[in-house]
């Protein structure tokens, strides 16, 4: 019964995509070098690492760089919050939205991070106020408003166009084709595709490879990176919330040329951790932690983007304590949405790490 309203969605996605191609739609310039990282579905495919990781590159090479994200789900959405001016946090995720502040912790001394449903707006604002010479785009692939230079689209390598159709019967935010106006593909979370392990290596797996040659075809000018996700550390969530980097974890082991070496996992007994999110797709969330031998006894999981109150947390330590669990693990995103929530056990905030196959040809595209 949906198909008709998938239908009438892709037609809209189509001409509007046809009016910004032909000018009938103006686009703004943001008076600085712009980069849009963005997905072709809804849900979770990896963006915020990736976004935190372009930032960090930008900056690393001397830019002044400002993330520019709309901050769903926060209380005012019309309202512009600076939320980091790049060497401190200056707003909750009520007033800024849960992956703004996650964004805000991972790029302290690094990025100033705005959110505003006004990008062009808000661009000129930052430019002005802290001489911005670099923006990144949060869920900018739409948002053609705002013109930019680099446009990476990212895809899960789990769940790649989200069964293909539109919404509201698929994931898809538009027709598949448009992925042609990626200048790079990033495809997310290959390490959770089949068995592989190292992207260093050869990759032999035939879902990888045949999802790099379908993107090729829809994006022949486009340049394909495969990527994966790697936990470098748990943190204890109180630290987390004081604006810990993540290197102070539990004990990774001695030797880092090992793929597995680093995994976390050595402190935390077998089947003593209960893992919990509210996640676009949490299972990709629960199966890094398999992946590294993270073994939990239970999990729970919530909406994309649910806002933690005390009864929830109670509940999540009942449930962790019905399987006999001591720990609980859960994710950044997640974590700055607890700041003032007292917890009767231990939790950890898992840290993952976006890694390259080809870290040195990707940061000199952008």
């Amino acid at each position: 019964m949906l198909s008709p309203l998938a239908w009438i969605y892709a037609q809209i996605a189509n001409l509007r995509n046809w009016m910004c191609d032909r000018g009938l739609l103006r686009s703004f310039d943001l008076g600085a070098r712009t980069i849009s990282v963005g997905n072709i579905t809804v849900g979770g495919t990896g963006k915020t690492p990736l976004v935190a990781y372009v930032a960090e590159i930008l900056s690393d090479r001397g830019e002044r760089v400002c993330v520019l994200t709309r901050g769903y789900g926060r209380r005012d959405p019309k309202q512009r919050v600076l939320v980091s001016d790049r060497e401190q946090i200056l707003a909750n995720a009520i007033d800024a939205g849960d992956e703004p502040v996650e964004l805000a912790q991972r790029l302290l001394g690094k990025a100033v991070v705005v959110a505003d449903g006004d990008r062009v707006s808000a661009a000129r604002w930052a430019k002005d106020k802290f001489g911005i010479t670099a923006f990144v785009l949060d869920d900018g692939f739409q948002h053609r408003r705002a013109k930019r230079d680099v446009d990476i689209v990212c895809i899960d390598a789990t769940n790649p166009f989200g069964g293909g159709k539109m919404l509201p019967v698929g994931r898809l935010r538009e027709p598949i084709r448009n992925l042609r106006r990626a200048d790079i593909v990033v495809v997310t979370r290959c390490n959770l595709v089949g068995e592989i392990s190292n992207l260093r290596s050869e990759i032999s797996d035939s879902e990888i490879l045949n999802l790099r040659s379908e993107i090729s075809k829809l994006a022949p000018n486009s340049r394909v990176f495969l990527a994966k996700n790697k936990i470098i550390g748990l943190v204890e969530i109180e630290k987390f919330q004081n604006g810990s980097d993540g290197t102070e974890s539990i004990d990774q082991g001695e030797s880092p040329s090992d793929d597995h070496a680093e995994r976390p996992n050595d402190d935390v007994p077998e089947n003593s951790a209960f893992a919990f999110c509210a996640l676009g797709n949490p299972d990709n969330f629960f199966a890094q932690l398999a992946k590294e031998d993270l073994t939990v006894a239970g999990t729970k999981t919530f909406t994309d983007h649910h806002f933690y109150k005390q009864n929830d947390l109670d509940a999540i330590v009942r449930d962790a304590r019905n399987v006999d669990a001591q720990i609980l693990l859960t994710t950044a995103k997640d974590a700055v949405k607890m700041q003032d929530l007292e917890c009767a056990l231990p939790c950890f905030v898992v840290v993952i790490e976006m890694q390259f196959e080809d870290e040195g040809a990707f940061a000199s595209l952008l």
